[in-house]
């Protein structure tokens, strides 16, 4: 008899050692090996899959548009990148009880209303836990078929039986193969299970769903390779104790990834919020110092938000500096250039930036808006609640310009402001509106002196 062969595994990153560590090299985590018996891979003859492929030039390859499917929610079209595309497998990442399984029931039965099956298998809930979600979401159609089944081999089979167009699978993490000995949810099962689904997506043409649970620090449980695997990585944020929910793509083959898409957790399932600037700005505060309004580009769509600071004495020796939805470095190099070039002695005060309704804001554009924020705080002076402010900062105190100043001139200007404080590099070659009035400013110190005089 062959000796059975063991290696160890990390739950985290998936280094793989042929003895067991107490912390792994790959991701420096503790206690994270866990052996796992080693098994044959098996070549494409032996799973019925053609392995000869004869190259071709790249100027003979046909450029076919790919299919997509209407899933009728513009704002998961838009985060898809115009649709679902058959053939891709998607991971769809989230904390617990986010709305994951909202979302994807609903979309399920959006697809199935347009006579597209859908298969919707769940290895964590029966099928009579999906009914009740059903029927409280109003989603009803015979199109839509569900199961509960954790062998990925008779999920092969029931995608057989059933030919289904999408296949929605819940969760990765509770689905094994029975050829793999480790348990379910292991390094080796998510890659084997998730490799098998990339396969069955790719050669029947079926678009696949696949959640994934995530970590403590937000991430996708398993293997990064995980998502290396899949051709779409959605994230579902928003905070359990909020109403408001943001579809965020971080990886996207079909679309861009820097498109987001907004949604409204009510007792009938998840609305779409068409128009997010008023969204952000229903509870803005007029007249208080340390709020500004920034417009920042989500991929190709404009948003309002309130950027809220509070500069106050420190009673400790280090000042904290804390930020909510913007990078807390980039907060710091802003109060470091305030200091330096304009004079405002922030070194014994504590600074705390948020982003008001739970958005994150990753481009530099709102630098400008995070600056007026801080001086504005600090000097206790209000800031003009018409003006939108948009700007990137650089170490010598100068505002760069941004990109797609005309959308975000346009997006202000529907929503009733008044004035925009811009910078001067931006408005070359643009012909701009007599409804509203836009400035332009070369540094940080013309900005203040525009959005706090008066």
């Amino acid at each position: 008899m062959s000796k059975v062969k063991t290696k160890f595994a990390c739950q985290d990153c998936g280094y793989e050692s042929p003895k067991w560590m107490g912390k792994c090299p790959g991701c420096n985590n503790w206690n994270t090996m866990v052996e796992e018996i080693s098994f044959k891979q098996t070549s494409g003859r032996e799973r019925g899959m053609p392995v000869k492929q004869t190259a071709q030039p790249i100027t003979e390859v046909v450029s076919d548009e790919e299919p997509r499917l209407n899933t009728t929610m513009a704002e998961l079209n838009r985060v898809l990148g115009g649709g679902l595309v058959l053939g891709s497998l998607v991971l769809v990442g989230g904390d617990p009880g986010i709305g994951k399984s909202t979302l994807l029931l609903q979309t399920s039965f959006a697809l199935a209303h347009q006579k597209n099956k859908v298969l919707y298998i769940s290895g964590e809930e029966s099928v009579k836990q999906i009914k009740m979600r059903a029927d409280r979401l109003g989603a009803q159609t015979p199109e839509l078929l569900v199961v509960t089944e954790t062998d990925l081999l008779q999920i092969e089979e029931q995608i057989d039986f059933v030919t289904p167009e999408v296949v929605i699978i819940d969760s990765i993490q509770t689905i094994f193969h029975p050829d793999v000995t480790s348990a379910a949810g292991s390094v080796a099962q998510v890659r084997e299970c998730t490799g098998h689904l990339m396969r069955l997506a790719k050669t029947k043409g079926i678009a696949i769903f696949i959640v994934g649970h995530v970590t403590k620090e937000g991430a996708i449980a398993g293997p990064r390779m995980l998502e290396h695997m899949v051709d779409a990585v959605l994230y579902f944020e928003g905070d359990r104790h909020n109403t408001f929910r943001i579809l965020r793509a971080v990886k996207n083959r079909f679309g861009s990834t820097n498109e987001i898409g907004i949604f409204e957790m009510k007792e009938k399932g998840l609305e779409e919020v068409s128009n997010p600037s008023e969204l952000f700005l229903a509870e803005r505060p007029m007249g208080v110092a340390g709020s500004t309004v920034v417009a920042s580009m989500e991929g190709t769509r404009p948003v309002l938000v309130e950027l809220q600071a509070l500069v106050s004495p420190t009673s400790f020796v280090t000042p904290r500096r804390m930020a909510t939805g913007v990078d807390h470095q980039r907060v710091a190099m802003i109060m470091a250039v305030l200091e330096k070039r304009i004079g405002l002695m922030l070194q014994n005060q504590d600074a705390y930036v948020n982003v008001a309704g739970g958005v994150r804001l990753d481009e530099p554009a709102v630098d400008l808006a995070i600056a007026i924020s801080i001086a504005s705080s600090f000097r206790d002076q209000a800031t003009n609640p018409y003006d939108v402010v948009i700007g990137e900062i650089g170490l010598t105190g100068e505002v760069r310009g941004v990109s797609r100043m005309e959308q975000r001139i346009k997006e202000a200007e529907k929503l009733g402001f008044k004035r925009l404080i811009v910078p001067e590099r931006s408005l070359r070659g643009l012909e701009l509106p007599t409804t509203i009035k836009v400035i332009g400013v070369n540094n940080v110190e013309e900005a203040l002196h525009e959005a706090l005089r008066g």
